[in-house]
């Protein structure tokens, strides 16, 4: 089931965005085969990341364990390994042994740096690959230092999902031209990615380049959070004029009171050096209501306000209940496979296996033989 089915993975164990990047294909119909090592590679083994699909546990420093994986390559389209440049081919498992195997395979390749340059060899996280994007720069407030986000930007969206999107670039031209190739995907050059409505707006004279400072980094007044009466948050993000109008209609700021306060409706846009201003009165008036009042007033609006949920919060929301967007998995709640298809559906998500537990069914479906 799902659009991938057929499509055969070896997923050498590794750590983020490299599982992340496999729980993707996974859940689109992939058959993963996870290589783990002994004692487990880090990654908790109830996580979502290692859901949908199989595992093996190998000793790879064993020729027993490397001959067993250079079998499997012969059998399947994609390998993904996450070792640092170099590691791979001293185990005896790189690009260059695997393709002697099976020409047509894609190999893909998940690091921070990438493959080459002066800091491919070096440690890293997240927070280093988007710093050296020019990405974390523009995320904290006005006149502040940049602020930590979430680990999702780098290591999920800027790794494992291009990796992802990398792998099936290059299955679709393997199909087409029966060769295999590499795939390096960094976490670098992911981050670098996002970025490129701004490096636009940056021609253009339109992006500051200073931490929260600009349109949608913090600085504009209708685009930021606020906090309620209850000490919650709301995210506001009306930018049309007209999404902007609605939002002041509903707020009861379309009067000339507030025309004559200077802080001009948004037919007549305030200037960038209105937005602090206009910041601090939309700070006192959102601390007048609850959450859940504005959420009552902005109910059915293009105002385009909603409120910033928990984990918790988000799950048993409306909207997302509608979609079924949560699955519970053994009891885990977790995220639903995206996006949607409405042909080739995915199979429901399954439980991560225990280590090692799939490797004589893996060996006997893909037909391989084990020698000790």
């Amino acid at each position: 089931m799902g659009p991938l089915a057929g499509v055969k993975v070896i997923e050498i164990a590794g750590l983020g965005a490299a599982p992340y990047g496999c729980m993707m294909l996974a859940d689109m119909g992939a058959e993963v085969v996870r290589v783990d090592r002994f004692g487990g590679s880090g990654t908790p083994e109830n996580s979502p990341l290692l859901r949908s699909r199989r595992c093996i546990t190998l000793d790879l420093k064993q020729e027993s364990a490397l001959q067993l994986v250079l079998a499997m390559v012969e059998k399947a389209d994609v390998l993904i390994e996450a070792f640092r440049p170099g590691v791979a081919e001293r185990l005896g498992i790189g690009p260059e042994a695997c393709f002697a195997r099976n020409s047509r395979l894609v190999y893909g390749r998940m690091t921070g740096w990438g493959q080459t340059g002066p800091l491919a060899q070096s440690a890293g996280h997240d927070l280093n690959y988007i710093g050296l994007a020019g990405l974390l720069h523009q995320i904290g407030p006005s006149g502040g230092k940049p602020v930590v986000p979430l680990n999702v930007i780098g290591d999920f969206g800027g790794g494992g999902l291009l990796l992802a999107f990398g792998v099936l670039c290059a299955l679709w031209e393997a199909r087409q031209s029966g060769r295999g190739q590499v795939v390096d995907a960094a976490m670098l050059d992911g981050a670098l990615s996002f970025m490129a409505m701004f490096f636009g707006y940056r021609a253009l004279g339109q992006f500051s380049d200073r931490t929260g400072e600009h349109l949608l980094g913090g600085g504009a007044p209708y685009y930021n959070t606020y906090e309620t009466l209850d000490g919650l948050h709301l995210a506001v993000a009306p930018l049309e004029p007209k999404f902007y109008r609605e939002f002041l209609r509903r707020m009861g700021l379309d009067t000339e009171r507030w025309r004559d306060a200077g802080l001009r409706a948004l037919s007549e846009r305030a200037s960038e050096s209105e937005w602090p201003a206009l910041k601090r009165e939309l700070e006192d008036i959102f601390k007048t209501k609850t959450r859940a009042d504005w959420c009552a007033l902005f109910e059915g609006s293009d105002a385009c306000v909603t409120p910033v949920l928990t984990l918790a919060e988000a799950a048993e929301h409306p909207h997302n209940r509608a979609r079924n967007a949560f699955v519970e998995v053994d009891g885990l709640l977790q995220n639903a496979p995206a996006p949607r298809f409405s042909r080739t559906v995915p199979a429901p998500p399954t439980a991560p296996p225990k280590a090692g537990a799939d490797a004589l069914a893996v060996l006997a479906d893909w037909g391989v033989e084990w020698r000790h």
